[in-house]
This record gives C-alpha cells, structure tokens and sequence, in this order.
C-alpha cells in the first residue's frame, strides 16, 4: 500500500526543527522519542483531514486521517501521562488549525496567513518539547519559538518571490526588507548569534531572486540554509 504523504516538502523542516531544536534548548529525554513520533504521525494524519474539508474524496482522506491519527494519539498517550499539562499545548494549536481548515474550505492553502498559521503551530511544538523535561519553559526554549517562527516566515516570503509572486516587485521588496530586519532585531535585543543564524536567509533571499531556479534546486538550497540555521542557533541555546 502506497502511503499518503503530504506534498509540502517544506513542511518537513518545520516539522523537525523547532521540536527538536526545543528539545535542545531543554534536556532531550527519552520521551521525546514517543512524542516526536506520535507529533510526526499527527502531522500525516493533519493532511488529509484538512483535506476534508475541500468535501471531495472524503472516505479516501477519512481513512488515511484515521490510519495516522489513532496511533499518533496512541505515541502522544506517553508524554501525556509523564507531563499532563503538556496537553494545554495541543489546546494552544486548535485557533491555528481551525484557520488552516477555513483556508482548505476555501482553496485558499497557499494564502500568506495559512502558511503563518502552520509555522505557528509547527513552533508551539518546539515550546512543547521544551516543556517536557522540567514542566516548564525556560528562556532558551522562548528563543527556539521566536526563532522559528521569523526563520519560517522568512522562507514563505523567498518560495513566493521565487515561484507564485516572482513577478511582484512589492513582495520583492518586503521579503528583502524582512530578511533585513530580522538580524537587526535580534542585534537589538542582544541575540548576536541568532542574529548571524538569521544571515544566510538574507543573503540567499537577495542573491538568488530573481533567478530561473528549478523547485527542485531552491529546495536543496532551502536544505542548506536550514542546517546552517540549525547549527548557529545550536550554538545560541548551548
């Protein structure tokens, strides 16, 4: 049986780089091992069920939202019963998701404010699994959801400039000035090596605009500056 996977192969970053880079930021514990799969599954499943609401094909995308989510729900169960109050994070993520279901509803899945809306959730997941050790979220594990949230904003603007708005001279111009002051915000509150883990994005959002860069070469790119990211700001939270 083929799986059902989702297409957004951006997401997949955002799916591991805010948890992971919390658990970091934290004390990574053998509970994040059940957690992270159970959170993976609940994306798989997230896919189709949003799916649903288009109202078309639904006992195909029914069946793989409930193939995924009865066993995430089932990974989800253990740190659930090590750190109960981890689940007022889940209830933090329905406003997000409702938006992403009023977006497929609508055909509407690549409006700027859906995207938002998923980073969002994708980096209340890095507060979760900073959360999970101790019960609480330390300073490092606020600098991880601020960070992902502005990176991952940061690369919706480039994929736009690249492919749907790369004749749009104004998105141009936010994307540029964003990326810009992304750095100088962090400089301004005393984040210096959050700030160069910023840099990368800025130079890849001016230097490669405007190129005629398959999908799959501004993917890979996207890769690298994502690992760079990761590794800085490994060094911010150390």
């Amino acid at each position: 049986m083929k799986l059902f996977i989702p297409k957004q192969h951006g997401a997949w970053a955002m799916l591991f780089i805010p948890f992971w880079l919390g658990a970091a930021a934290s004390e990574i514990v053998w509970q994040h091992i059940p957690f992270f799969i159970g959170w993976l599954l609940l994306y798989l499943g997230t896919y189709p069920l949003l799916l649903m609401f288009k109202k078309k094909k639904i006992p195909f995308y029914r069946k793989w939202a409930m193939i995924y989510i009865i066993p995430a729900l089932i990974f989800l169960m253990v740190p659930l019963f090590t750190t109960p109050s981890i689940v007022f994070f889940g209830l933090a993520m329905i406003p997000f998701f409702t938006l992403n279901a009023y977006f497929s509803a609508k055909n509407n899945d690549r409006a700027l404010l859906n995207d938002l809306s998923a980073i969002i959730v994708f980096s209340i997941a890095g507060l979760a699994s900073n959360y999970l050790p101790s019960a609480e979220i330390n300073p490092h594990g606020i600098l991880v959801f601020a960070s992902s949230i502005l990176f991952f904003t940061g690369s919706t603007f480039y994929v736009k400039t690249m492919f749907r708005e790369k004749k749009n001279s104004s998105y141009k111009w936010i994307s540029w000035i964003y990326h810009l002051l992304v750095p100088l915000l962090w400089l301004g509150v005393g984040e210096a090596i959050v700030a160069v883990a910023s840099v990368p994005s800025l130079i890849r959002a001016v230097a490669l605009y405007g190129r005629p860069l398959s999908a799959m070469k501004v993917g890979i790119y996207e890769i690298v500056n994502a690992a760079m990211f990761v590794l800085i700001m490994l060094l911010a939270i150390s």
